[in-house]
Parts: structure tokens; sequence; C-alpha cells
């Protein structure tokens, strides 16, 4: 069963062009750890909040691709970029009438 993290993060006054722009760099790392899809998007009615969903093969996978460098440079860089405001769901994938 896949593993799914839908969150959002608050951008810092006037950060969150450059927030989106960090997270949606291209890290083929991510891939290789088993994240199958990361989608950032915003919210016009709510102009300073990052929205961020990831699929995952597992809870494991994405717990682990925290440690890898790539994603630890990531994290460093974008922590100037938030207000500290976070917020989210995690679950368990147990079905989608889009595939079998």
């Amino acid at each position: 069963m896949t593993f799914v993290n839908v969150g959002t993060l608050g951008a810092a006054p006037g950060k969150r062009d450059e927030l989106v722009a960090l997270l949606t760099e291209r890290n083929e790392s991510l891939t290789g750890a088993g994240c199958r899809a990361y989608e950032v998007g915003l919210d016009d009615d709510q102009p300073d909040t990052v929205f961020v969903v990831e699929r995952w093969d597992s809870a494991e996978a994405h717990r682990a691709s925290l440690a890898l460098p790539q994603v630890q440079d990531a994290i460093a860089r974008a922590r100037p970029l938030l207000d500290g405001t976070f917020g989210g769901h995690r679950f368990t994938v147990v079905g989608s009438p889009l595939r079998d």
C-alpha cells in the first residue's frame, strides 16, 4: 500500500514564490527513494500558504528520504522562507477508482 502526505507550509511574508521555486526544483533522488508523486500548489484565498501532496511507496520510504543529502539541503534552504505554520494529514491509501 502507498503512503500519502498532504501538507501545508506557511511562507514568511513575501517569500511564497521563492519557497515554491525551491519545492519544485528537480530532485531525482526522490524517485529513487520511492516517491511516486510530489505536487506543489497554491490557493489565491491563502496567499502565504503552500500546499504539498506527496505519494510514497510506504511511510518508511518517506521517513528514510528525510536523511537524503539533497533533501537535507532543501530543508535547510527552506527554513528561512517559512513562518513556522504547518498543517496536514498523512494516510495509507486503501484503494482508488482510477486503478486496480
